[in-house]
């Protein structure tokens, strides 16, 4: 019956002059209609929009990214979900913006004990993690199960600490290694990881973040610092299990979130990759940790070689799929959490690692304005997505749920406000856009932010009773230097109205920002 079924299909087909008859009777013979694409999803750890070679970066290398570039469509205009890791995961996760969000900022559930004490949490898994996201709560690990995924996450989680219900395994992916907590992953070389519910206990000593040079240590002396670098370097580790589940997965579609923690501070990396940045730049001032983090000799160097280290995982990936034959069936998204950092020995100055953006503190990580949550983003899939194309298409975080659930032809939860942009990848005119952006962000003072077209609006210092919003026009200053609210009074209303209408009371008090109205019952 089936060889019956192939010659009448290729009849068809050669009468509409299809090319690819072969792959469909294929898929006929298995009962599938189309091939489904394998997707990994790479997300960097606080990589700002500037911080990669194609998006002009001039001192750090990164051909593989780059290239990925070059074969795909790179996002001039995509936001993350927050400006801090937590809540923008929770956001990608889920479909969500965060005046919808169960989670809309880092909350480490303090009530449990001495969270942060570096050392009890890695021995009590009961202190490790941040608040969980519920098991009923709809992900995007889900949606890709229901569509016949394999699914894993490899990186870093931070939705759900161990023996809670909110932990991957119980969120929509079948394999989980990495961290857990995002407290733990202050530190490249952990004293363990976990793989799914079993902790991996690693060839380190453990070291807390807080940890400084020995008393009376030569600075200037690179041997000072060899404690910071020990045998098991966490994201080698993960890199090898993501190469390990790409082979293990090979004969079914498989959705692969990698949450890589770099180049998240601390400065570490292997010292090949801080050499090869010291013969670039040169002689350097230490940093002491006097910022938070370890210390680094060569400071700059140490970052450009997180970056470039992360690169070169991306090029082992892609070498791995065409060594497989998975490269032409396989869409790879890169992207990251939130912009650059402003701490730990990391110079945003130096690389113009927010650019064209501004780089200085208060306009970076933790803070809505497009330098904290503006970050680069590129797609690719051979002969699908169209090679060196470029698109300025507005989006964010809470648009991949939508878009991965069309590109698999899954139904993703009504109550979501993303909106699927495959349109844009697959280069049709159809492409429906939002009529605005909205961020809350109950954190660094309290925040909102709204983009709007060209406009964007910013209320901040709310917990200071502030409820002024600064407006800018994105299209003359990208840098968000010239607050014009006082000469467009009509766009401010607009945007005044967006804020209080998206904004949801916060289920959790650590999330309410009474100035908006929530309630706080505690």
């Amino acid at each position: 019956m089936i060889q019956n079924l192939k010659k009448v299909v290729l009849l068809l087909l050669l009468a509409l002059n299809f090319s690819n008859c072969k792959e469909v009777i294929k898929d006929v013979a298995s009962n599938s209609t189309l091939t489904k694409p394998n997707i990994i999803y790479i997300l960097a750890d606080d990589l700002g929009y500037g911080e990669l070679g194609v998006y002009g970066q001039e001192k750090i290398q990164t051909p593989n990214i780059d290239a990925l570039a070059s074969s795909g469509m790179l996002f001039t205009q995509h936001y993350s979900g927050a400006p801090v890791c937590a809540p923008s995961r929770y956001m990608l996760m889920t479909g969500k913006h965060s005046g919808h969000a169960r989670i809309r900022g880092n909350d480490e559930w303090a009530e449990r004990g001495d969270v942060w004490n570096f050392e009890a949490a890695v021995n009590n898994p009961n202190l490790e993690g941040q608040r969980p996201i519920l098991n009923t709560t709809e992900t995007i690990g889900k949606v890709m199960q229901k569509a016949g995924y394999k699914t894993a996450v490899v990186g870093k989680w931070g939705l759900g600490a161990p023996l809670t219900e909110g932990i991957p395994n119980k969120s929509g992916f079948d394999f989980f290694y990495g961290y857990n907590c995002q407290r733990q992953a202050h530190q490249l070389y952990p004293k363990h990881l976990w793989k799914n519910n079993e902790k991996e206990w690693l060839n380190n000593e453990l070291i807390a973040p807080t940890v400084k040079l020995d008393k009376g240590a030569d600075p200037m002396d690179l041997t000072s610092y060899s404690k910071f670098e020990q045998q098991d370097y966490a994201p080698a580790k993960m890199q090898a299990e993501v190469l390990n589940f790409i082979e293990a997965t090979k004969d079914q579609p498989f959705f692969m979130y990698y949450a890589t923690p770099l180049p998240h501070l601390p400065l570490q990396v292997p010292q090949k990759y801080v050499d090869k940045y010291v013969k670039l730049f040169g002689e350097e001032p230490p940093y002491l940790g006097d910022k938070g983090y370890f210390p680094n000799r060569y400071p700059n160097a140490a970052y450009a070689g997180m970056i470039t280290y992360l690169d070169d995982q991306v090029g082992e990936i892609v070498h791995k799929l065409k060594e497989l034959g998975l490269y032409e069936n396989t869409i790879i998204v890169f992207t990251s959490d939130n912009g650059p950092t402003y701490t730990g020995g990391v110079d945003a100055e130096y690389f113009n690692s927010a650019k064209p953006f501004n780089n200085a503190y208060g306009n970076t990580k933790g803070f809505t304005y497009e330098g904290g949550i503006r970050v680069p983003m590129i797609a690719s899939w051979p002969g699908k997505i169209k090679a060196g194309s470029k698109t300025n298409h507005i989006s964010a975080f809470w648009d991949v749920m939508p878009t991965l659930g069309e590109l698999v032809n899954e139904k993703v939860p009504e109550d979501i406000d993303g909106i699927s942009f495959l349109p844009t990848l697959l280069g049709n005119e159809n492409q429906q856009n939002h009529e605005f952006l909205y961020w809350e962000f109950p954190s660094y003072q309290g925040q909102q932010a709204v983009r709007m077209g060209d406009w964007k609006g910013i209320r901040k210092n709310i917990f200071k009773g502030n409820m002024n919003i600064e407006l800018y026009n994105l299209k003359n200053d990208l840098k968000e230097t010239t607050d014009v609210a006082l000469k467009y009074p009509e766009i401010v209303s607009k945007i005044e109205a967006i804020m209080k209408n998206e904004h949801t009371p916060a289920e959790l008090d650590k999330f309410k920002i009474k100035q908006l109205g929530d309630e706080i019952t505690k």
